[in-house]
């Protein structure tokens, strides 16, 4: 196996390079819980069915933060609605949604939610449109450091249909749990548009998603524990690719898997900026943190494909945003890969290694950081600690020059890939292989 756009864009490649962290892996593990991390889900739903289940879209929760400029999340919302737009990676008869408050201050109460199969923009299609309960209610709270799952609805979705989630949320939410940098357009609009088939209501726009943490599909066929999480940073997360097309890597991959006529299940848990052994103020937990939350506890996850590290390595020692990252040696990113694999191990789940891709040319380039990625890269290769490897340095890298990107990948900053790019890195997995 192997916002301005272009100004957002900048802005990543900069602040990926100041990684900002505070639990440095230790012994090996480094698996004690920062302390904002979310408690136990309460008042959930009993999901006993969940087997039956598969992902369908998902993405990873984040504290609230701008370190780009002006969001929604640090103000939250107060009678407004916010309508967004996902892409399912295998469909089913029956769906269902995750929302997340894990990092409220306070219970997030939803007063009314509604899907339906997307249009143009912030339209959803005549007919489409169906009201989505929680315990048989209209209504929902969920509360502070919690998740909760809608009751399953009857709705036929294809493999990479287009959903739309509407979200009313009437009273004063507080700061909001919300995912940074989703390479897609979410809208908002004043007072309850939940029912509203045209956009016309809504106004604001945004490219991150807010408290929409999951879409899961059912009715499919027979359950089949052979879904795909991809895990990572900004390169799994899909920074470089262009904005609602869906043209990220795990993207490409569930294109593949359905031109097959065998749609599986896809789902993508990357964080721009993330690290696997440290936590960032603006990019999340560390990977071994929320390894267990965000990719394993996905429905029907049979592998788990992890692309992280660049950032422990890029990061070590700078701080243009918030709080400085400490410097990470090659044996302490190697010890938390160990840990990341040992995760999925004791839960049954294969693990594949992907190597880290080129950052000659980036902010991030440097003769030992060179020799850190080469290192981590020879060991992910060699070790035989992953049950199998993903090659996508050599996937996207330049020939010629294999420090450095070959150009036609390149977004434009040496880090990340553009579609092309992220199109060859779907390209190099062996889909036999999983």
């Amino acid at each position: 196996m192997r916002t301005t756009h272009a100004a957002r864009r900048t802005a990543v490649t900069a602040l990926t390079t100041a990684a900002l962290a505070v639990l440095p892996l230790t012994g090996g593990e480094g698996l004690v819980a920062p302390a904002h991390a979310a408690p136990a889900r309460t008042g959930a739903p009993a999901q006993q069915d969940h087997g039956q289940w598969q992902g369908g879209w998902a993405t990873s929760p984040q504290a609230p933060a701008a370190p780009f400029g002006p969001n929604w999340s640090q103000q939250g919302f107060a009678d407004q609605t916010v309508r967004q737009v996902v892409r399912v990676s295998t469909g089913g008869t029956r769906a269902r949604v995750e929302l997340s408050n894990r990092y409220g201050s306070i219970p997030l109460r939803i007063t009314g939610a509604t899907v339906a199969r997307t249009d143009d923009g912030a339209s959803v299609r005549p007919g489409s449109l169906q009201q989505l309960s929680f315990g048989r209610h209209r209504s929902a709270t969920i509360a502070a450091g919690s998740e909760l799952t809608s009751d399953a609805l009857p709705f036929r979705t294809r493999a990479l249909e287009s959903l739309t989630v509407t979200l009313h949320l009437a009273g004063p939410t507080g700061p909001a749990t919300f995912h940074l940098m989703s390479s897609a357009t979410s809208y908002r609009a004043q007072g309850d548009h939940r029912a509203d088939r045209g956009g016309a209501a809504f106004t604001e726009t945004s490219e991150s998603w807010y408290y929409l943490t999951g879409v899961e599909v059912s009715g499919g066929g027979a359950p089949r524990r052979n879904g795909v999480v991809a895990f990572g940073d900004s390169i799994t997360d899909g920074v470089g690719s262009t904005p609602n097309a869906d043209n990220r890597y795990p993207d490409e991959l569930a294109e593949r898997f359905a031109a097959t006529g065998k749609p599986r299940s896809v789902v993508n848990q990357g964080i721009a900026g993330n690290q696997v052994t440290n936590d960032m103020d603006w990019a999340g937990e560390k990977g071994v943190a929320r390894f267990r939350k965000d990719a394993l506890g996905e429905p029907g996850v049979g592998t788990v494909i992890v692309l992280e590290g660049i950032n422990d390595i890029g990061a070590s020692g700078t701080g243009a945003v918030g709080t400085p990252s400490p410097e990470v040696s090659v044996a302490q990113l190697i010890a938390g890969h160990r840990s990341l694999i040992r995760q999925a191990h004791a839960k049954g789940i294969r693990a594949i290694g992907a190597t880290l891709t080129p950052i000659g040319g980036s902010s991030y380039d440097s003769t030992a950081n060179e020799a850190k990625r080469q290192a981590v890269n020879d060991w992910i290769r060699t070790s035989g600690a992953y049950d199998a490897v993903v090659d996508l340095d050599l996937a996207v890298a330049d020939p010629t020059d294999p420090a450095r990107m070959t150009p036609t990948y390149d977004s434009g900053d040496h880090l990340h890939p553009n579609d092309a790019g992220y199109h060859a890195m779907a390209r190099s997995l062996d889909l036999t292989g999983f």
